[in-house]
């Protein structure tokens, strides 16, 4: 336990001397602004005529201007936007070392590869979580600050849990890439990865094969598709616990037992 306390607050260093934490939670930031931006064009139709816009655009939050259609968004957005952002924390987390050529250091500490990797993924989760606690709060201030309606403790709590479960099998995805991250020694190969994930998720969820795709699962799940997604089968969040099972499982193998020769 001593072992992966000092591996975690290691990580815990580097990633607080870094700039990426915070670029991660700029760039997430956008998501709760854009929400609030087209909940405003839907209030106000005319809004969107003065600003050159066509009402349609705004549908991409399809529904009401209300606190439900909001919350939603902010799920879609997770489970969309995070696919890549999470995907880039994993890949940063695990390829850095190799990128700044200090795996040979890392690996020669009296601390074993499996503590290492596993407060590495401890620092991925915890990340992800904050980042999505971090939009949540601001989505809370922007749709007061608009004035949305049809609040109620009900509508928060589904709308929270919605956002919470989607953030859960979003993260749960980054072990693949943590896996590319540390075959590949780097960040391109898991940043490669993570969108050809995205693109495929999008074309086998337009031919209607989503729910049997890993990472079309959370944006599913988070109502991307329309309502109807929401209630999917066991069978696919079986997928998505199998495939980060085999990328949890793979890294720890590889960073184990794998030559690693530099």
């Amino acid at each position: 336990m001593q072992n992966v306390s000092q591996a975690l607050w290691v990580e815990f260093l580097k990633t607080r001397r870094s700039k990426v934490p915070l670029l991660t939670a700029l760039g997430f930031a956008l998501a709760p602004f854009a929400g609030g931006f087209f909940m405003m064009v839907m209030k106000d139709p005319d809004l969107a005529r003065r600003l050159g816009l066509i009402s349609a655009k705004a549908q991409i939050v399809a529904g009401a201007a209300d606190w439900p259609t909001y919350l939603g968004f902010l799920s879609q957005a997770v489970a969309v936007g995070g696919i890549i952002v999470f995907g880039f924390i994993g890949a940063w987390v695990f390829g850095r070392e190799y990128a700044d050529r200090t795996v040979k250091d890392l690996l020669a500490l009296p601390t074993s590869r499996s503590v290492i990797v596993l407060a590495k993924f401890i620092v991925v989760v915890l990340w992800c979580v904050v980042l999505t606690a971090f939009i949540y709060l601001i989505g809370l201030v922007v749709g007061i600050a608009i004035d949305l309606e049809a609040w109620s403790v009900e509508v928060l709590g589904q709308g929270t849990l919605t956002l919470a479960n989607t953030t859960g099998l979003t993260t749960a995805l980054v072990t693949p890439i943590a896996f590319v991250a540390s075959v590949g020694r780097g960040y391109l190969p898991p940043l490669g990865a993570t969108i050809l994930a995205v693109v495929i998720a999008q074309l086998v969820a337009a031919a209607g094969w989503g729910a049997y795709f890993p990472w079309s699962v959370p944006a599913l799940y988070a109502g991307l598709a329309g309502p109807d997604y929401t209630n999917l089968g066991l069978v696919s969040y079986a997928i998505v616990v199998a495939v980060s099972s085999m990328g949890l499982i793979g890294t720890f193998l590889w960073w184990e037992w794998a030559d690693q020769s530099f």
